[in-house]
Formats: structure tokens, C-alpha cells, sequence
């Protein structure tokens, strides 16, 4: 399975791939705190599910890899389906509730570093039934590690993937500042960090287009990270 590595040793962290031929892997982090669920429950929130970039995805024919939260997969399990069942859509591990297990982690909730093994390790078991390709790629909310949260993952084989191209899509406003992030940094191997939290994230779905273009006049490729990673 891709990202799998020597169960028992501090996993690897990857920003890209090799800078070599021509392409990038864009990946989706479907983020779901408890704080997110209360607001779909009290209809502050009308959804955390951008399906205007699935649809796009799906008809453009782009690969891509998404890096789901279990509490995401457990209420969106139709959406979950939908990704799974492209065939060139990656599933991988966003932790169970996007909880932060260092200090002073942007905003995000805490979790004690003691808890990872088992929260990662239970939403694989969440995110399996669905089938499709799976990995064994997993990235840390807000990116957010040090070596005890690492050393904390080692017996579950897992590669820990970071991202070199940040979008900067939480919480804007705007979508044109989204693709000269992206577009000023991409290169060759690039993994693109953005996200599929409609509420969170409201402007990813219109710089989607214009991002695909930029990399369609870069001569740049969208593929699973896998092979992003793989490649050489």
C-alpha cells in the first residue's frame, strides 16, 4: 500500500517528490472538529463538503489525494463513497478530529501526544470500508509535529506528508490570492496542500480552475501522490 514503511521506526516526513519530469500532486484535507460538527447541528454551517470540486475533478478527469478526518468520513460517508469510488482519487489520514498534538497549534483543539497512535490507527479503520485506493499516508493538522508526535506514529508504518505549496485557502476571502500561491511555487514533484471544507475553505472551489490552468501553461501534471511521490 503506498506510504507504507518499516513498522517500529520513526516514520519519514516528505514535503515533494523528486524534482524530476512533470508532475504535482494536489491534495484536499477534509478537516472536522467537534466545534465544526456543532455548527452543521445548529445550522450555523450549511456544510464542510465542497462538492464544486469533486464535480470539477471528476469532469476535468484530474487525480488527486484527499486527507480525510474520521469524524469527516463518519459525516459525509456519501461523499466518502463518491471519492473512493474514483478511480483517481488517493484516501488518506487527516487524524479522527482534527486535533492539534503539539503546543500552540494555530487554533485547533489539543490532544495529548499519548492519544495519536490509537486516534490515527482508528481512523484508518474508519476511512477502510470504503475501499478505493487506499494509503497509508497520513499528515498532522496544521502540520503541526515534533519528534515525540512522530516517534508516536512508529508502529503504525505510516509516511508522514507535509506538502511544499500551501494554499493558503482556510478562511480566505478572496480566490485570486489562492493561485499565485499556488502558481508562484509549484514545481516538478510539488505536493499542493489545499482543502474540501466548503465552510472553512469557501473560496478553493474558484480558484480550482484557474489553478489547473496555470498548471496545464507550466506544462505541469496533476497525479496521485503516490506517484507524485514515486517518481524518479
Amino acid at each position: 500500500m503506498p506510504g507504507t514503511t518499516r513498522v517500529g521506526s520513526r516514520p519519514p516526513v516528505v514535503d515533494h517528490g523528486p524534482r524530476t519530469g512533470n508532475r504535482v500532486a494536489l491534495t484536499f484535507d477534509a478537516d472536522m472538529t467537534d466545534g465544526m460538527l456543532k455548527n452543521l447541528r445548529t445550522g450555523r454551517v450549511k456544510s464542510y463538503a465542497n462538492l464544486r470540486i469533486l464535480d470539477l475533478l471528476e469532469r476535468e478527469e484530474v487525480p488527486a489525494t484527499f486527507f480525510l478526518t474520521g469524524k469527516w468520513v463518519q459525516r459525509y460517508p456519501d461523499v466518502t463513497r463518491r471519492i473512493a469510488d474514483n478511480p483517481r482519487f488517493e484516501l488518506a489520514n487527516h487524524t479522527y478530529g482534527h486535533a492539534a498534538f503539539t503546543g500552540d497549534c494555530y487554533d485547533l483543539p489539543a490532544q495529548p501526544v499519548s492519544e495519536l497512535r490509537g486516534d490515527v490507527a482508528k481512523t484508518f479503520e474508519v476511512i477502510e470500508p470504503y475501499g478505493g485506493r487506499q494509503t497509508r499516508y497520513f499528515r498532522f493538522p496544521g502540520l503541526c509535529h515534533d519528534p515525540a508526535a512522530l516517534d508516536a506514529l512508529a508502529p503504525l508504518g505510516v509516511t508522514v506528508v507535509d506538502g511544499d505549496v500551501v494554499s493558503g485557502d482556510p478562511f480566505a476571502t478572496a480566490w485570486k490570492p489562492l493561485v499565485r500561491a499556488v502558481l508562484d511555487h509549484v514545481r516538478p514533484g510539488s505536493v499542493v496542500i489545499m482543502h474540501v471544507t466548503e465552510a472553512n475553505a469557501a473560496m478553493t472551489d474558484e480558484a480550482l480552475p484557474h489553478i489547473l490552468a496555470g498548471l496545464r501553461e507550466r506544462d505541469l501534471v496533476p497525479a496521485p501522490l503516490s506517484e507524485v511521490l514515486a517518481a524518479g
